[in-house]
């Protein structure tokens, strides 16, 4: 698999064309973590009603991080809610297109639109583990926010705090390139998001997956997070 990069063209992108797994994550000590890719290509379900619920409350447009097949950006749409999905994998992002939502290919560290003007953020389906460094990623998400927005993120149900090496593994144990992960329980993310400037307004639990609604500050000086 040299010379690829994960998500964009290693088995999590066959999968995601395909529909279907199985597909791991494939820890270096040797665990690994299942992908729920039949969901993530199904319309959405269960929990992800309580999310798209708070979202409609919010009335502002959604960003969706990490967007997948686009079950949510679609969703959202259709209950009358503008959001627009970013992915790093095309596959992804065809997907979303082909579902009407819009969705760009890039990663979310890459410059975005309304960058500062958003009113929510998605990070949902394990998605606050991008780039493995989660102060970062709360970072980049208080740039996108507007004062006052709101990040709606989902996280581990277990109190963990952990950076790994991942590969994505497919059938036959076939895997992609190694690449820096992290899981966070509801602790650990709220801990981590008020050293950046985002305070949490809730947590609740649905279907047995976790979230927290977390905060930018309106005030000066507020949200400035660390420099990167």
């Amino acid at each position: 698999m040299a010379g690829t990069q994960p998500w964009i063209d290693d088995p999590f992108a066959e999968a995601i064309r395909a529909g279907r797994g199985p597909l791991w994550l494939r820890r270096s000590d040797g665990g690994r973590i299942r992908l729920e890719v039949e969901r993530w290509c199904a319309p959405a379900a269960g929990a992800d009603h309580d999310l798209l619920r708070r979202c409609v409350g919010l009335g502002t447009p959604v960003l969706d991080l990490g967007c997948g097949p686009g079950r949510l950006v679609a969703e959202l749409l259709a209950l009358g809610v503008p959001a627009m999905g970013v992915d790093v994998t095309l596959a992804a992002v065809d997907r979303t297109h082909g579902l009407g939502g819009p969705a760009l290919c890039r990663s979310v560290f890459d410059r975005l639109p309304a960058e500062g003007r958003w009113g929510a953020v998605l990070l949902a389906d394990g998605n606050l583990g991008i780039g493995g460094d989660p102060d970062a990623l709360l970072h980049r998400v208080l740039q996108l926010l507007a004062p006052g927005g709101r990040l709606l993120v989902e996280v581990e149900p277990l109190p963990v705090d952990e950076q790994v090496t991942v590969r994505v593994e497919g059938p036959a144990g076939r895997c992609g390139p190694p690449f820096p992960w992290a899981r966070l329980g509801a602790d650990a993310t709220a801990h981590r998001a008020a050293r950046t400037g985002l305070t949490e307004r809730e947590r609740w639990t649905s279907h047995g997956r976790c979230f927290l609604t977390l905060a930018r500050d309106h005030g000066p000086g507020h949200g400035r997070g660390r420099a990167r």
